[in-house]
């Protein structure tokens, strides 16, 4: 595990919040804080950390929800905080996505000993995404069809690497839109359309068969 391993701690206690900072910064991780579940959400989207600490209870968008928004998006471990201690509330976390589970108040000590535990079962992502004759490599952004090298732009590369995580899996326009282009997008309407098209192009190009498909009224499939 990387002594500069990034942290997202989401939690609208601000005096928790101050003290989490200050002793996961001190371990030597890279710390970014929020103080509500959009904020969150934005942050872990410019900035993909390697591990989130999360509280349940936080005002508008609440913390099971945005576990399972990033849930949706990828396999980031994630320890849920709580001043609830019912079996059901555990359990809640733990559908939503959650890993670990630590019940308000707790000792420090016991926090830093989990984030070191879910760091070190986390599984590094691929090399490589592949499917069909597709192949997406996310260290180095090439994008092969084939033998063929395609030229993404940077919003049209991820959205294919959200297909690649996802494949055969429908996925909605919301799912898309969030992921993509995130929560707060005001632009055109028909934006994701668009860059559909322009994925097909490319993938296409060389008269192969057709991978994106559209689930009218839905959303899109990877699939051959």
């Amino acid at each position: 595990m990387s002594s500069r391993a990034r942290l997202l701690v989401i939690d609208d206690d601000q005096q928790l919040l101050t003290a989490l900072r200050r002793a996961l910064a001190y371990e030597g991780y890279d710390v970014a804080v929020a103080d509500s579940g959009e904020a969150g959400l934005r942050l872990a989207r410019e900035r993909p950390p390697d591990l989130v600490v999360l509280d349940v209870l936080l005002p508008g968008l609440d913390g099971l929800e945005v576990c399972r928004r990033l849930r949706a998006g990828g396999d980031v471990p994630i320890l849920m905080l709580t001043a609830r201690d019912e079996v059901s509330d555990r359990v809640a976390g733990l559908d939503a996505g959650a890993d670990d589970y630590l019940v308000k108040p707790f000792a420090v000590d016991e926090l830093l000993a989990r984030v070191r535990a879910l760091l070190r079962r986390r599984v590094p992502p691929p090399e490589e995404w592949r499917f069909a004759d597709l192949v997406l490599r996310p260290s180095t952004r090439e994008v092969l069809r084939g033998e063929r090298p395609l030229v993404l732009t940077p919003r049209e590369f991820d959205l294919l690497a959200l297909f690649l995580q996802h494949p055969r899996q429908v996925l909605t326009r919301e799912v898309l839109m969030e992921r993509v282009w995130g929560p707060d997008y005001d632009g055109e309407s028909n934006v994701l359309e668009v860059y559909i098209g322009h994925l097909r192009n490319k993938l296409e190009a060389g008269g192969e068969p057709r991978l994106l498909h559209t689930v009218r009224g839905v959303g899109y499939v990877l699939k051959e």
